[in-house]
C-alpha cells in the first residue's frame, strides 16, 4: 500500500482496507508479538481487496520482560514514545503507525512527512499540540 498519488479509494474502500489492518493487528497483538514497523509499504492489498500484513523483520514477541530498542519503524509512522527514546513500549506503537496509515489514505498524503525523528517529532506536536507527561 505504497502512497500513489493516482490511486483513489472511496471511503467505504478505506473502511474495509483499514478493518482489515486492525484485525491483522488485534491477532498478531494476542499472541504477544509487536509489527515494529508497520507502513504503507508493509500492507499488501490483492484485487478482491484482502490485505496481508508483510514483513516482520523488526517484529518481537513481548513475553520476556526485557528492554525494547527504539529504533524501530519508519520516520513518518514512529509514535511519540519511540521519539523521545522509550524503551518500554507496547501494542501503542502498531496502533500509532496504524493511525497514521488511516489519515493517509483519506487525506492522500502522509501526515507526518519529516526526515528526521526530530522533524517528526515537531510535526506531531504541530498538529497534536505539546507533549506532557500527562499526555
Amino acid at each position: 500500500m505504497v502512497f500513489n498519488p493516482e490511486l483513489l479509494f472511496s471511503m467505504g474502500e478505506i473502511k474495509a482496507t483499514f478493518k482489515q489492518i486492525l484485525d491483522g493487528l488485534s491477532y498478531i497483538h494476542a499472541r504477544k508479538v509487536l509489527h515494529r514497523d508497520l507502513k504503507g509499504s508493509n500492507v499488501l492489498v490483492n484485487v478482491r481487496g484482502v490485505v496481508k500484513i508483510t514483513d516482520f523483520g523488526l517484529a518481537r514477541d513481548t513475553w520476556a520482560d526485557c528492554r525494547l530498542t527504539n529504533k524501530v519503524v519508519s520516520h513518518w509512522y514512529k509514535a511519540p514514545e519511540l521519539l523521545l527514546g522509550d524503551t518500554s513500549y507496547g501494542a501503542g506503537i502498531d496502533m500509532w503507525s496504524a493511525g497514521c496509515m488511516l489519515a493517509e489514505m483519506v487525506v492522500r498524503h502522509p501526515l507526518f512527512l519529516g526526515q528526521t525523528d526530530q522533524a517528526v517529532l515537531y510535526l506531531i506536536s504541530d498538529l497534536c499540540g505539546s507533549i506532557t507527561t500527562e499526555v
